[in-house]
């Protein structure tokens, strides 16, 4: 097993795949210091997606090498002020060309889906990533067993089947604070 922490061989991660790179979120709150001022901002009301440029401009550059980003992210009811502001976000990434999919935690659950997140590259290096109790990241690991990267892929490729878009999403569940 390897470990990276948070920092250049992680970032690399995104920039060295060849094909796909998959995400499951699972978690409501996430403590990102990079993003803490946009979302202060959005919850003041005065949105500000800047920080985010740069993942956006690395995300073009993979959809323009025909490279591809997708997630699912697992949310709750009620909705966080951080699920409010990433959806918001996805607007943007969407655009980019991350296809963000949302799941409810119900949906999650009848999908088997583990409750943890981590990054498929190529369907075949699975990255789980680690949290601190307030919901910092703190690194990953590499897992190398075949058997348990197969698994990830199944729960991949059903959290895809179950999970529906940004906007349907919200067209669904009357969350029209949201919306871009």
């Amino acid at each position: 097993m390897t470990l990276i922490e948070p920092g250049p061989d992680f970032i690399r991660l995104f920039t060295t795949f060849e094909h796909t790179a998959f995400r499951l979120e699972t978690r409501d709150e996430y403590n990102s210091p990079r993003e803490a001022e946009s979302f202060r901002k959005f919850v003041a009301g005065e949105p500000d997606v800047s920080y985010h440029e740069g993942w956006l401009s690395m995300v073009r550059q993979a959809t323009s090498e025909g490279r591809l980003f997708s997630r699912v992210r697992v949310v709750s009811f009620p909705l966080t002020d951080y699920i409010r502001f990433s959806m918001w976000v996805a607007g943007f990434t969407g655009e980019a060309g991350d296809d963000i999919r949302y799941l409810t935690r119900e949906q999650a659950g009848e999908a088997g889906l583990p409750q943890y997140d981590y990054w498929l590259f190529d369907s075949r290096k699975l990255v789980k990533m680690h949290f601190a109790d307030d919901d910092r990241f703190v690194g990953a690991e590499v897992v190398e067993d075949p058997s348990v990267i197969v698994e990830h892929n199944y729960w991949r490729d059903a959290a895809r089947h179950h999970a529906t878009d940004r906007d349907e999403f919200v067209a669904k569940h009357e969350q029209r604070d949201i919306q871009r």
